[in-house]
């Protein structure tokens, strides 16, 4: 049976929910709410799995964040194992963060950051695995999603379908949306869509079957908790912005936004 909704990248391994998250969890099964949780290095990577083994309504991703822990380097044999689990349903979030790159670092960080991040398209096509990217520029640029979109689109010409994945937490501009869309990549948009416009544009835009839904909890919690703790349940209230964005009806978009997840991460519409 197909949940109501589903929060396709969320982190309730994080220290956050170290004093409730049986609560969190249950609250999810009470709504209807099923979740990815998602590993951002190894160590996190071995958490979520170990969570989603846990629980039936819950998901993991495996992979290296590219600029959370810069002491890490994606290591092969380190995620074979982990791989292997059927509750693993994505690698990464992997991909390009030049937010927070200083000024004389930015060969060395960026050379790292794309190494890595290659290391895990393989790795995904490998194990015919979507991904799940993260991408941040620097500044007011769109450089992050330009580099990685140019490293993906030379992918997609080698492996056309089994490339295929989602970027979280969009913040791109329309042109760099439907980039994504024509490589056949999802976006997927969190609680700021409650509480900025900036991303209406693009959202009416693309295709309703390329959008998915995420919180990215604990962060950006959307009206009316914004300002709080993010959780998984929660996830209703950007589906219903979406919604209202797009001028559709409220289930019908709910019930599109959960077959996009299962399509994507499941390789299935029917649930």
């Amino acid at each position: 049976m197909k949940p109501k909704y589903f929060d396709i990248h969320s982190h309730i391994n994080f220290s956050k929910f170290d004093d409730d998250r049986e609560d969190v969890v249950k609250r999810m099964h009470e709504q209807s709410v099923w979740a990815i949780v998602v590993g951002t290095d190894l160590q996190t990577s071995k958490e979520v799995v170990e969570l989603a083994d846990k629980n039936e309504n819950i998901y993991a991703t495996i992979g290296l964040h590219p600029d959370d822990n810069r002491k890490e380097d994606f290591n092969l044999e380190d995620y074979k194992e982990l791989v292997k689990n059927k509750k693993v349903v994505a690698i990464g979030e992997c991909g390009l963060d030049y937010f927070r790159i200083k000024q004389g670092e930015e060969g060395g960080t960026k050379k790292r950051q794309k190494d890595n991040f290659i290391k895990q398209i393989e790795f995904a096509i490998e194990n015919d695995l979507p991904l799940m990217l993260h991408f941040r520029p620097s500044g007011k640029s769109m450089d992050a999603y330009e580099d990685g979109l140019e490293i993906l689109s030379e992918y997609k010409e080698r492996y056309k379908e089994k490339l295929r994945g989602n970027s979280h937490f969009f913040a791109g501009n329309l042109e760099i949306a439907k980039q994504f869309v024509a490589i056949g990549f999802t976006l997927s948009f969190t609680g700021v869509i409650t509480f900025a416009d900036s991303y209406d544009e693009i959202i009416r835009e693309i295709p309703l079957e390329m959008i998915m839904s995420e919180t990215d909890c604990p962060f950006v919690a959307p009206v009316p908790y914004r300002g709080g703790r993010c959780e998984p349940v929660y996830v209703k209230e950007v589906v219903k912005r979406i919604a209202e964005i797009r001028g559709e009806d409220t289930e019908t978009v709910q019930k599109a936004l959960v077959n996009n997840a299962f399509r994507m991460f499941f390789n299935t519409s029917t649930g």
